[in-house]
């Protein structure tokens, strides 16, 4: 089994064009934990069922710092061992090693009996050489990383090492850093659990913070997503014949959805919400196991996932039919109106607050000038108050990148109490939800849920909507669906 088969001719690859962007970003968390040992691992296979894993995705951390991504080095960490300072990768204070196993090759028994590593299994993958040339990052087998993790912890006033881990990401990491701290403790009996969580959070925070401001590369990488997703949305379109004459309506559309996410990206950048009806009403719908009927209105909240890892968030609440009702386009153009206050809000030197702030105090309006708060405007738009979220009960915005909800574990002094900086990309994403078991509003109102969604990236001029492609306005939207199915 082992012989018989060609030699390997893997070339060595160019530099891919993330590779320097990536540097950048090691050489500025490396600028925030001088003299520590940083450990970012990639994650393992998960299993599925039994002997069956699902597709690999890396932590978004280890991505970010690495450039990797699509299916690539299960079980891979990225170590950067202090040095002295300014003397490490591009002057910083640290030198950075991938390590990660190589794929078992035809000299290897594993090549053909290893269905999780060998090649006869899941095909090639580069080697330690080739990921070396690609990334511009130094490379090293798997097999070498724990002495690179343990080597010289210890307490730094005595000449040990420090480490800082990203956590819950790779449990044999976690035990094996967990476990050559306490070795290594002064003492083993007293150590401080909440003193090493909060070592390791920093590190977790910095890694979420990094996001917070797109680099050119990564912006490519939105508008590549972005416009995969809009595509995505034309197919749905397409597939409202077959979804309305579908027991399961939503699934079709579901289904359209994902084909086109593996055909232009990785995947999905989440479970696409295909709520048709009062199901819109949910915020999170993923079932998709409802009809899709005509009279009803669709909201379809779904985002390809670009290989490189970056996903886009889109929705676009759409009349089955073609043609909003009055009562749907009502309501539709409320929910319009918060988002283009949202969309004045967002502008360099705001609080990302206000951006939310702008677009709620629009739909609290609105709520009242149909009868439907309870109290004063000015107090449902209290502290205290507000009961228009029994309406709208979720955030306007969050920032989008490797994760739908990047920069997630950011600290709240940089994210939800920041100022809107140039190089953010976030979503503005209000919604009205009246849910046909809700007896405090009109009977017409009932089963309608509507949320538009967009993509934005902040720029010195304001901000610029990557969605803007797919159809906002009522009639524009009509007219776009109209053009689909005269082309068909």
């Amino acid at each position: 089994m082992a012989t018989g088969w060609a030699d390997d001719e893997t070339a060595l690859p160019a530099t891919a064009e993330v590779a320097p962007h990536a540097a950048r970003r090691r050489r500025a968390l490396s600028e925030r934990f001088p003299g520590e040992r940083l450990v970012v691992p990639a994650g393992p296979l998960k299993v599925r069922s039994n002997d069956t894993d699902y597709r690999f995705r890396p932590h978004s951390g280890f991505a970010h710092l690495t450039g990797l991504g699509l299916d690539q080095e299960p079980d891979a960490i990225l170590i950067m061992e202090p040095v002295e300072p300014g003397t490490g990768d591009d002057g910083g204070n640290h030198t950075a090693v991938l390590y990660f196993r190589p794929l078992a090759g035809t000299d290897s028994e594993e090549f053909y009996s290893n269905a999780r590593y060998g090649a006869f299994w899941i095909g090639s993958r580069l080697g330690l050489e080739q990921v070396s040339a690609l990334l511009d990052l130094p490379t090293r087998h798997l097999d070498e990383a724990e002495t690179a993790i343990t080597s010289n912890v210890g307490d730094p006033q005595f000449g040990g090492v420090s480490v800082r881990l990203l956590r819950k990401v790779d449990e044999m990491v976690d035990a094996l850093v967990d476990t050559v701290r306490y070795n290594t403790a002064m003492d083993p009996e007293n150590v401080d659990l909440g003193a090493l969580d909060a070592l390791d959070g920093e590190l977790t925070e910095a890694l979420s913070e990094l996001r917070l401001i797109k680099d050119a590369w990564e912006i490519k990488q939105m508008e590549a997503a972005v416009a995969a997703t809009v595509n995505g949305f034309t197919d749905v379109v397409k597939a409202l014949p077959r979804a309305i004459a579908h027991p399961r309506g939503e699934r079709v559309v579901e289904g359209a959805f994902f084909a086109r996410a593996r055909e232009e990206g990785n995947d999905l950048g989440y479970d696409t919400i295909a709520a048709a009806g009062n199901n819109a009403t949910v915020l999170h719908w993923i079932r998709n196991n409802g009809t899709v009927n005509a009279g009803e209105l669709l909201l379809l909240d779904g985002g390809v996932e670009a290989d490189s890892l970056y996903t886009a968030d889109v929705t676009r609440t759409i009349p089955v039919n073609g043609t909003y009702s009055p009562v749907q386009r009502k309501i539709y153009q409320a929910v319009l109106d918060a988002a283009d206050a949202g969309f004045a809000a967002a502008v360099p030197g705001a609080k990302f607050r206000d951006v939310h702030a702008a677009a709620v105090r629009v739909l609290a309006e609105r709520l009242d000038s149909w009868g439907l708060l309870p109290v004063p405007l000015d107090e449902a738009l209290s502290d205290e108050g507000q009961q228009h979220r029994r309406w709208m009960p979720h955030g306007t915005s969050h920032h989008l990148g490797l994760d739908v909800h990047d920069c997630a574990q950011a600290r709240k002094e940089l994210y939800l109490d920041g100022i809107i900086e140039e190089g953010m990309v976030f979503t503005i994403e209000p919604g009205l939800y009246f849910k046909n078991e809700d007896l405090t509003v009109p009977e017409e109102y009932r089963g309608i849920g509507v949320r538009i969604e967009d993509d934005i990236l902040i720029t010195a001029e304001g901000p610029v909507n990557l969605s803007a492609a797919l159809p906002r306005n009522p009639e524009d939207v009509e007219n776009w669906m109209a053009g689909i199915y005269a082309a068909e």
